[in-house]
């Protein structure tokens, strides 16, 4: 029988990695819609190889806490909280920035799909390693 609370805790770590992408993929379209709007008079973002990298590594790594929720060993835990609240930290902060930057509708979206369950997960995480 697979044990509840792994899977549970490894759940509660999909839903902010879902809602980063969420964000991510509005953010774009937000971006592309204003630059459309604007006629193309507004400056186009671009990224060089070492920018693309970096963003393809930080969003690929939200995948690795629900994996490290499954491992169920104290050192598994342990970096599930630390990478998990990097991850939600420097989103939450990203997400804040760019939010102002390019629309307060963000910033609501942000604090929503990512904050908050990102919040509720390492709460989670953090009462699983007090209770073990």
């Amino acid at each position: 029988m697979i044990e509840t609370k792994p899977v549970k805790l490894a759940l509660a770590w999909l839903v902010p990695a879902v809602g980063a992408a969420i964000f991510v993929t509005i953010q774009c379209f937000s971006y592309l819609n204003g630059y459309v709007r604007s006629g193309g008079t507004m400056q186009a973002i671009t990224f060089g190889p070492a920018a693309l990298w970096g963003v393809s590594i930080f969003y690929g790594a939200w995948v690795v806490p629900p994996l490290l929720a499954l491992a169920g060993r104290r050192t598994a835990d342990w970096v599930m909280i630390l990478l998990g609240g990097v991850l939600f930290s420097l989103s939450t902060l990203a997400g804040i920035f760019d939010g102002l930057r390019d629309g307060g509708h963000l910033v609501a979206l942000e604090l929503l799909a990512v904050t908050l369950p990102g919040a509720t997960a390492l709460t989670m995480s953090w009462r699983h390693v007090r209770s073990n």
